[in-house]
């Protein structure tokens, strides 16, 4: 039998928390207002499911093209092509 390939495939060590930082973060990020045109870094939240791009994404830095919904659409550069993702601002910071 093959083995399992999935979304979430060897997230383990990626997505772990620090034991003093664990459980939900506070509301200040959930509050967050992203300008278009502002660069964000795409760090993925282990404690929240939703809203989560996939793990090739963990630690990038894109621009928010703009909002979709509650969602913001950031483009990131993968290789020599430029990707839209789609993410919650739960993954999203503000990049130095």
């Amino acid at each position: 039998m093959r083995k399992s390939r999935g979304y979430n495939n060897r997230t383990r060590r990626l997505f772990r928390k620090h034991p003093r930082k664990r459980g939900l973060r506070s509301l200040r990020y959930l509050l967050t207002d992203y300008e278009i045109g502002e660069k964000v870094s795409i760090i993925i939240d282990p404690s929240i499911h939703k809203g989560r791009p996939h793990r090739r994404f963990h630690g990038k830095t894109g621009t928010v093209i703009k909002k979709q919904g509650d969602a913001y659409i950031v483009q990131v550069r993968d290789g020599n092509s430029l990707k839209q993702i789609i993410a919650l601002p739960q993954h999203l910071r503000k990049s130095n």
